[in-house]
């Protein structure tokens, strides 16, 4: 790369700290070093983020680089949570590996799977099924809607980029991959099988039925951004309207994707909600859905050349949530539907699991409004959730900021007629102490939080 296109990045990026303005910084009682009110800490993640925001064609790179940089400030100057120094570091990476290597494991395990499954001819054979016009592409929306429901929002995501991609020839706009994203984690903010976020409340004893209520924003939410973005995409390009007529489906490959998302569902279940306290000691989900993987390779082999694009993103993705783990966050303000409210734009650029387990830890929420809040706020930008980064390996054209915002600006909206909407219905009814009110229902409180991925 030329020197003087380093300087223009260098320069791009000392000139991002000067106008940061990190949205995270919400948290109280702050020991780390600051400027004025504001810890360096979250300066630089901030500057990671913008650097991401608009580094578009260098985003590993900028990610990583943050990573490192924040490291080596807290090891100087800002003690980790565990600890100060090379102990504390190391004591970080022990309360935060199970969740890393989970996600690692899925985000790469699942590239394999959405490979088998456009090759298992089930994408292409769709068309005879869905709708001719746009309303095709919404009911593609409602069904990775009502798949994230149960199942992770990561293999949701990529199961309707690639049927997206063989129904509209490989020519998917960006505004409809947001509304992908959006579906996938939408579908899971009102099941407490549906995502991480919902799962630590159902554990931590905060009932189904609280969580549940999340739908009534959410399923408005589908409505008001799917139409949008269905005709964003008719517009741009129209489904296929029949199938091919040499479309042959693999019954072998379906089995396979449906063994992999089988161990991965039952696996869920069995660690984080039948037995919780094992959540945080092996990564078990990730484990099952290699170890279906590669049971499967007799009967398949897998497209392993899909793992190299898959792996940048893994990394991406690893790079800034570690990042965001190290944020001296203690406390979030007092609970308020307000706080709520902002919260979901917070997780479009900060990893939603601490600021649940902080919530939880806080008490005095409607669980309802915060599971659809920190669940579908990530959709707004790419990099907001694991569903957009995984889908941005299928779809490279999606990691710009600028281009998602513009063309997904139906989600944004969605998001805040959804929640005003849910709170003119139902109204905000904060939860005083959740682990009061259990049921046979819910798992028991004091279980520790499960490292699982979403």
């Amino acid at each position: 790369m030329p020197l003087a296109h380093h300087l223009r990045i260098r320069s791009t990026l000392l000139s991002l700290t000067l106008i940061a303005a990190p949205g995270a910084a919400i948290a109280a009682g702050f020991s780390a070093p600051s400027i004025g009110p504001v810890p360096v800490d979250f300066i630089l993640f901030a500057l990671t983020l913008l650097g991401v925001a608009l580094l578009q064609r260098h985003t590993l790179q900028v990610a990583i680089a943050g990573l490192v940089v924040i490291v080596l400030w807290k090891l100087a100057f800002s003690p980790f949570a565990e600890g100060a120094g090379i102990g504390g570091f190391a004591a970080h990476l022990g309360h935060e590996w199970v969740l890393l290597a989970n996600l690692f494991g899925l985000l790469l395990g699942f590239a394999l799977l959405s490979k088998h499954f456009e090759e298992s001819g089930v994408p292409a054979w769709l068309p005879k099924w869905l709708p001719d016009d746009w309303k095709g592409a919404f009911v593609l929306l409602v069904m990775i809607f009502v798949l994230s429901s149960f199942l992770d929002n990561i293999a949701a995501a990529l199961i309707g980029g690639t049927i997206a991609s063989v129904v509209f020839r490989r020519k998917v706009h960006i505004g409809y991959l947001a509304a992908i994203v959006a579906a996938s984690n939408a579908g899971g903010s009102g099941s407490v099988v549906g995502d991480t976020t919902t799962t630590m409340m159902w554990i931590d004893g905060v009932s189904p039925l609280s969580v549940i209520e999340a739908y009534t924003a959410s399923g408005l939410a589908l409505v008001l951004f799917g139409i949008p973005a269905a005709l964003q995409q008719h517009r741009y390009s129209p489904i296929m309207r029949d199938a091919r007529a040499d479309v042959r489906i693999d019954g072998t490959r379906v089995f396979i994707v449906v063994l992999i998302l089988a161990a991965a569902i039952a696996v869920n279940v069995y660690v984080n909600v039948e037995h919780p306290e094992l959540g945080d000691r092996f990564p078990f989900i990730g484990l099952a859905v290699w170890v279906a993987i590669l049971a499967c390779v007799p009967l398949r082999k897998p497209a392993w050349g899909e793992l190299r694009g898959a792996l940048r993103g893994a990394i991406f993705l690893l790079s800034l949530v570690l990042a965001a783990s190290m944020m001296p966050v203690h406390a979030l303000p007092a609970a308020s539907w307000h706080v709520a409210l902002g919260l979901g734009f917070v997780s479009a650029v900060f990893d939603n699991i601490p600021l649940t387990a902080l919530a939880l830890h806080q008490g005095g929420y409607d669980w309802g409004f915060l599971a659809y809040a920190v669940g579908f706020g990530g959709s707004m930008i790419w990099f907001g959730s694991s569903a957009g980064v995984a889908l941005s390996g299928q779809f490279p054209q999606s990691r710009s900021v600028l281009a998602w915002l513009r063309n997904g600006w139906h989600v944004a909206l969605a998001y805040v007629i959804g929640f005003f909407f849910m709170l003119s219905v139902i109204g905000w009814h904060p939860d005083a102490d959740h682990r009061t009110l259990q049921t046979e229902s819910v798992s028991p409180a004091g279980q520790p939080v499960p490292a699982i991925v979403r």
